[in-house]
């Protein structure tokens, strides 16, 4: 078969040059027996949809969406699935038979990560989620489905972390915002849902969040662990940065994709390591 019969599929973003997920796809496509090609997409922070306006004109068959875009990617979709809904954001689009399909993966990735792959349940837990973004809107309803105790949205704007918080007022679960200065108590998991880590700061996360139980995930990674990694380390919690997650979620959306659904738990070792 020549490597122009591949169906093609990409990753956008800005930055993406860091991404992981050809290499993960590429893994994925190796063991199902699937012929894709998958690559990385640089768009300006003005021209997401033009991007995959062109995608849809070279004939690709989907892509990932990941930051600053998932807010813009759920606008641009001509029908969201519901999970995408309850989010309010989209990081795996689909284009079939002329439209745009928006879904959201992170929440099930990041839930699979914590529940299976670090072993840590959700069910009864207190869960810190900084961030009010995108990346906080797709793991809300997933979260709240594994039946925390409480789940605390903060954010350095109120009005954002209310407006998200707001959606899930109906929840058995105690959900509430409130500004990064408004943080009190401990907490079982932390997960850092901000974009700091990409320029390597520091969400300003109080240290009295954290215990020698605590969890702290970084949804994003890289070669080492990130400032908010670093900060929790040093206040005794068990840290995790977000590339199970990433593993996870890729492996949600190749599902969605292909219709077949590849085993993580050897990669996400291999590819660790």
């Amino acid at each position: 078969m020549r490597p122009d019969d591949a169906d093609h599929y990409c990753v956008i973003g800005n930055p993406v040059a860091h991404s992981k997920s050809p290499l993960i796809h590429a893994a994925f496509a190796a063991r199902t027996g699937q012929h894709i090609a998958y690559g990385r997409r640089l768009a300006p922070l003005d021209g997401f949809a033009d991007v995959v306006r062109d995608l849809i004109a070279k004939g690709y068959k989907g892509a990932n969406v990941t930051v600053p875009f998932k807010l813009e990617a759920a606008a641009l979709a001509t029908r969201l699935e519901e999970r995408a809904r309850a989010a309010g954001a989209v990081n795996t689009l689909s284009f079939v038979d002329g439209e745009i399909v928006g879904d959201n993966t992170d929440g099930p990735g990041l839930v699979a990560d914590i529940v299976r792959n670090a072993g840590v349940p959700l069910a009864g837990k207190r869960i810190l989620l900084l961030g009010a973004g995108g990346a906080a809107r797709g793991v809300m309803l997933p979260f709240l489905q594994q039946g925390p105790a409480a789940i605390v949205v903060a954010n350095r704007t109120l009005a954002t972390a209310e407006a998200l918080v707001g959606a899930f007022q109906d929840q058995v679960t105690q959900v509430s915002a409130c500004g990064f200065d408004g943080i009190r108590g401990e907490f079982d998991i932390v997960v850092n849902a901000t974009s700091a880590s990409l320029s390597q700061a520091l969400p300003p996360v109080p240290a009295s969040a954290f215990t020698k139980d605590t969890l702290a995930l970084d949804m994003m990674y890289g070669d080492q662990p990130t400032p908010f990694m670093q900060f929790a380390a040093r206040q005794g919690a068990r840290t995790r940065d977000g590339f199970g997650m990433l593993v996870e979620q890729a492996a949600e959306a190749f599902a969605i994709w292909r219709d077949v659904r590849p085993d993580t738990h050897d990669l996400l070792t291999t590819l660790r390591s």
